[in-house]
């Protein structure tokens, strides 16, 4: 009895991460587009291409981001929520959607090297 009980725990768990691969990649490819136009009007102030006029070394970029450990959508989503240092809160301007997609969106060009796609 706990050998099937295993077995069909294990079948569980690798189906529930089957899915969540399966329902993570297309959400990410449709929040870019929303995650451009909100960085545009709210980041690329101080952000132009990923990187920083406030902080130089504390840019977009993915060495940066991997090197302070920012290189996730729940580590970017988290500083555009609650602010760090001189990086301002964002939880009262955008919705979570919003923090999402722009995390997302951030995500992805530092992995593109923030070159026009």
């Amino acid at each position: 009895m706990k050998m099937l009980l295993k077995q069909i725990l294990s079948l569980v768990l690798v189906m529930l991460v089957g899915m969540a691969i399966a329902f993570s990649t297309p959400a990410l490819a449709a929040e870019t587009p929303i995650g451009a136009k909100i960085f545009e009007t709210q980041c690329a102030g101080c952000h132009i291409n990923g990187g920083n006029i406030v902080r130089r070394g504390k840019n977009l970029k993915q060495k940066a981001l991997k090197k302070y450990g920012m290189d996730s959508i729940e580590a970017i989503a988290n500083i555009v929520t609650n602010g760090q240092g001189n990086m301002s809160a964002y939880k009262d301007r955008l919705t979570a959607e919003e923090i999402q997609a722009v995390s997302a969106y951030v995500l992805q060009q530092a992995e593109a090297g923030w070159r026009k796609q």
